[in-house]
């Protein structure tokens, strides 16, 4: 499995400030989304690239938001300035997947094969559309999106051998 212990993951990104005391608005892609303070330390990487270690984070659900206070912030300008910024955490910080389940970055590069043996290049990427997770295989310029669907159209994840297997047309 692709456990490079310098991969990361991006689990969410500062979106704003909450109240005027350093509070900070945070969008978060983990499922519960209040899971992502249970993940640290956070690498955060602002929109000009710097980045920073970050332990000590706590947070809360409060309505519709989920709201974190850094430790080192303390103010509404500091937050603001941070708008944009995305957290990530080290791959080595998150617990294994149940079985069945996987992380999104642990698919990518993974070779792409239709059930028949037609290659469709690699795991480009995965992303949510809200009916269902989509998996991109890039094959030099063609690109096709899969729905993530098991046992459907996905088939098969042999990370040992480095393949997803799926059931889809060639043509499509």
């Amino acid at each position: 499995m692709n456990h490079d212990p310098g991969r990361r993951i991006l689990l969410g990104r500062v979106n704003g400030a909450f109240g005027v005391r350093g509070e900070i608005k945070l969008e978060s892609w983990t499922e519960p989304r209040e899971a992502i303070f249970r993940y640290q330390p956070w690498i955060l990487r602002d929109p000009q690239g710097g980045e920073r270690e970050l332990r000590g984070v706590r947070g809360k659900v409060s309505g519709k938001s989920l709201v974190a206070t850094f430790p080192d912030v303390t103010d509404r300008d500091m937050v603001e300035a941070m708008r944009g910024t995305e957290i990530y955490v080290p791959r080595s910080a998150l617990p294994p997947p149940s079985p069945g389940e996987y992380y999104w970055v642990d698919l990518e590069g993974l070779r792409v094969l239709t059930v028949e043996g037609v290659d469709f290049g690699t795991v480009s990427h995965v992303f949510a559309t809200g009916a269902n997770d989509v998996l991109v295989a890039r094959d030099g310029e063609r690109e096709r999106l899969i729905p993530f669907v098991q046992p459907q159209y996905v088939t098969g994840v042999d990370f040992d051998a480095g393949v997803v297997t799926v059931d889809w047309d060639p043509d499509f």
